[in-house]
């Protein structure tokens, strides 16, 4: 059963990188090892911000 469970995750982990569902995550560990000085964005804050950029300068949309 934990293999069922452990591939369904692996299956979502993957759909999620496609999406990009894990931006965020991957915005914290780059803010983390780049060494910024500041509190990281929230997470509202990020997706707010990506969504505006997005907006002015469309790309690889589909809609």
């Amino acid at each position: 059963m934990n293999a069922v469970l452990a591939g369904f995750r692996g299956v979502a982990e993957y759909l999620g990188g496609v999406l990009g569902a894990d931006a965020y995550k991957k915005y914290l560990a780059h803010h983390e090892a780049s060494g910024h000085t500041g509190p990281p964005l929230t997470e509202r804050e990020f997706w707010r911000d990506r969504t505006d950029r997005q907006d002015i300068s469309p790309q690889g949309r589909c809609c």
